[in-house]
C-alpha cells in the first residue's frame, strides 16, 4: 500500500512538472572545456566512384549524418585506414565536401584545410565553417589511384565538434571493396567447349 502511494505521488508531481520548460544545455562539456556532441553523428555511407583494382579517377566518399539534436557543429572529421593489402595515398588538395550524398549532392562546403598524420597517415578534413546540426555531408578523397591488389579496404571515421577542445567520436568503418580487373579463369572450368 505505502508503494502505491510513493509512485501516485512521483507521478503527480512529474505531471504537474510537465508545464516547466527546463533549459537543455547545447552540448555536452566537461570541466576542462572539452567539448562533445550530445548525440553523435552517424557514418551512413562509404563508396567509390570505381571499384576496380589500379584505376585512376576514383573518389571516395564518406557520407556523415548530424542529427538535429548533435548540440554541437560538425568542425572536422578523420578518416584513417585501418585495413587493406597496401596502403593507399591521396591527393589531398583534391579533397572537396558537399551537403547531401553523392547521388544528390547538395551546396559545396569550403574546406579550411585538409591534412595528413605522417605516422598514423589519419587524414583530417577541417570546414571553413562548421556544418549545424540535422544536416548530411559527405567527404569526398582523390586517391592518386586506387590499389594494386583488390579485396576490402576499411577506413575509421571520427567527428569532431566545434569548440577549443573538442572530444572526437568514433563512428565506425567505412568499407570499400576492390576488385581485380583482369579475367581469372578457375582451371575446372572448359572455355572451350568441345
Amino acid at each position: 500500500m505505502r508503494v502505491s502511494t510513493i509512485l501516485k505521488a512521483t507521478l503527480a508531481l512529474t505531471l504537474s512538472l510537465g508545464g516547466v520548460a527546463i533549459p537543455s544545455s547545447p552540448a555536452v562539456q566537461l570541466a576542462d572545456g572539452t567539448v562533445s556532441f550530445e548525440k553523435s553523428p552517424r557514418l551512413i555511407n562509404a563508396t567509390s566512384t570505381y571499384k576496380e583494382t589500379n584505376v585512376w579517377g576514383a573518389t571516395y566518399y564518406f557520407t556523415l549524418e548530424l542529427p538535429e539534436d548533435a548540440g554541437e557543429p560538425l568542425q572536422r572529421v578523420t578518416i584513417n585506414q585501418r585495413q587493406g593489402v597496401e596502403d593507399i595515398d591521396f591527393r589531398l588538395e583534391d579533397s572537396r565536401a558537399f551537403e547531401g550524398t553523392p547521388r544528390n549532392k547538395g551546396e559545396r562546403l569550403t574546406l579550411n584545410e585538409v591534412t595528413e598524420d605522417e605516422q598514423t597517415k589519419a587524414i583530417s578534413v577541417t570546414f571553413e565553417a562548421p556544418v549545424m546540426p540535422g544536416k548530411t555531408v559527405t567527404i569526398g578523397l582523390r586517391p592518386v589511384r586506387n590499389p594494386w591488389t583488390g579485396g576490402v579496404y576499411l577506413f575509421g571515421v571520427t567527428a569532431f565538434p566545434a569548440g577549443e577542445k573538442p572530444y572526437g567520436l568514433y563512428l565506425g568503418v567505412g568499407r570499400l571493396h576492390f576488385y581485380d580487373n583482369d579475367i581469372r579463369f578457375s582451371s575446372d572450368v572448359d572455355i572451350f567447349p568441345r
